[in-house]
């Protein structure tokens, strides 16, 4: 429920910045500057570092009892944090190279490419907060408090729509750049989502005892476990920093393409995280401890019984939402982004974006569950080599779609290369023997194909029957309607399923 708050407010966070700040070189700076940050905590924060605290510290936790854990976790968050000091440090000043080597094309616009360099330099330090923030969230997920790291998101969230309904408009009155206010919005979030873990490690008795000197820094090294997280990150570094390098290059291609290019990718792919944080995360976030405990334990069976689930779930869940991205974008784009200084042609745009970015949903959904199966074996390397060659036939793919699709290309080759991904690690994990399908399988998958296939008809019907962005100036009207078929394609979808004899409680109480 939580992670659905955090999706809406998402959504509505999206609508305020489209709505006032369209698509522009103004607007390209910001996602740009934002990337930046971005970039650097999924690699140290929910990527590598994740991928590896969380396993050893579910084994610690098994194995050696919560005294000794609590010390490791001290152990870590002063190593994180001496680390995170000095890498905001040198991102402050590196600002403009960064920014070069994000997006070197916003130097079509010289005020673009200044903006995004002050914006950066402004909002580097959010990386800190975030670091910090994942493992706090790593600790609380270990003890299976899931409510609080689930509810944080909403918080940047929050703070994001107050900086564009209310910062913006009084920068704009004191002559500041409008869009400036978003990058305060971001460091408050950032600040926020910190805090509130601070009560929920308190009542644990798990809050990090960060140390200065550098007696405890040399201690904290010296601890077996933290080398042992160490050594994890390194292969885990490599295979987050394929997806962050994938990013990257798209976001530099992006920036030599039309102006708006990169934004009208950051809106599609703000409207791809809500499926993507509603299914794969958050059945992700629930598994990787558990998957952890049970691969500390030995229980092979339970260890794939979970993964099983967890892939009946990506399906049953994941489809119905990839066919509602290519037969329904253009209503959704509209209904949500189609407000102020948002065009007819933002729509447009934005709408292939999108369509691209499903025809790989259920990949990308599907990695967040099938990548955690390597984890919690702490073997990372698996999945670092399936990403690296998935690198490479993304940027082949790109080579081939980009001329032709332009922007939309780009999201298309990233659908594609998740689709891969996706594939890849399953052969992997059914091969080692990790992962053994249940029974019933086929009938499970016909099921959901059938109601999926009714589900496609009736929503390119819907899409077909009216002129959504035609429907702007009654924008009440419209999100009526919308609200009407998307509650509809739920009941039509799940009846269909019950009626082919699919029993859903049960699958869920699995």
């Amino acid at each position: 429920m939580l992670t659905l708050v955090s999706r809406i407010t998402g959504l509505v966070r999206e609508l305020l910045i489209a709505s006032t700040f369209g698509a522009s070189a103004m607007t390209d700076a910001f996602n740009v500057a934002f990337r930046i940050p971005n970039l650097f905590r999924r690699l140290f924060a929910e990527g590598a570092f994740s991928q590896a605290f969380v396993p050893v510290l579910a084994a610690s936790k098994a194995k050696n009892g919560e005294l000794e854990t609590k010390l490791l976790i001290d152990r870590v968050a002063t190593l994180l944090t001496w680390a995170l000091l000095l890498t905001c440090a040198i991102g402050v000043a590196a600002a403009p190279l960064l920014v070069w080597a994000m997006a070197s094309g916003l130097k079509q616009s010289p005020h673009g490419f200044e903006a995004a360099v002050f914006m950066t330099r402004w909002m580097f330090p959010y990386i800190g907060f975030m670091s910090l923030v994942a493992l706090s969230s790593g600790v609380l997920n270990t003890w299976r408090r899931f409510a609080v790291p689930a509810a944080t998101p909403v918080l940047l969230n929050l703070a994001m729509i107050a900086a564009a309904w209310v910062g913006s408009p009084w920068f704009k009155a004191h002559g500041i750049e409008p869009v400036y206010a978003l990058g305060g919005g971001v460091m408050l979030g950032g600040m926020l989502q910190l805090a509130v873990q601070v009560p929920a490690l308190l009542r644990l008795g798990l809050l990090p005892k960060i140390r200065f000197n550098w007696a405890a820094v040399k201690a904290a090294w010296a601890d077996p476990a933290t080398k042992n997280i160490a050594k994890l990150m390194l292969p885990a570094l490599l295979g987050v920093s394929v997806a962050q390098i994938s990013l990257l290059i798209n976001t530099q291609i992006a920036s030599h393409l039309t102006p708006g290019s990169v934004s009208w990718l950051t809106y599609a792919d703000r409207l791809m995280e809500f499926p993507t944080a509603m299914l794969g995360v958050a059945i992700g976030v629930v598994l990787m401890p558990q998957l952890a405990a049970a691969k500390a334990a030995g229980d092979a069976a339970r260890y794939s019984a979970m993964l099983d689930w967890g892939l009946r779930i990506v399906l049953l869940l994941a489809l119905p939402c990839a066919v509602a991205l290519l037969t329904f974008a253009t209503p959704l784009v509209a209904t949500l982004y189609h407000y102020g200084a948002f065009t007819d042609r933002d729509v447009q745009q934005t709408t292939t974006a999108l369509m691209g970015y499903g025809a790989g949903l259920l990949g990308l959904v599907a990695i967040k569950v099938l990548a955690p199966g390597f984890y919690a074996s702490q073997d990372i390397k698996t999945p670092v080599r399936i990403a690296v060659v998935v690198l490479l036939i993304t940027q082949l793919l790109n080579v081939l779609l980009v001329p032709v699709f332009q922007h939309a290309g780009l999201a298309l080759a990233i659908g594609i290369g998740a689709l891969i991904n996706a594939l890849w690690l399953l052969l992997g994990l059914m091969k080692r023997g990790s992962y053994k399908p249940a029974p019933g399988w086929g009938l499970f998958a016909l099921r959901v194909l059938a109601a999926s296939a009714l589900l496609a008809v009736f929503l390119r019907w819907a899409a077909a029957s009216l002129n959504w962005v035609a429907l702007k100036a009654v924008y009440f009207q419209r999100i009526g309607l919308l609200a009407a078929v998307l509650c509809a394609s739920a009941a039509l979808y799940f009846i269909a399923l019950r009626v082919s004899g699919l029993k859903l409680r049960e699958l869920i109480r699995r």
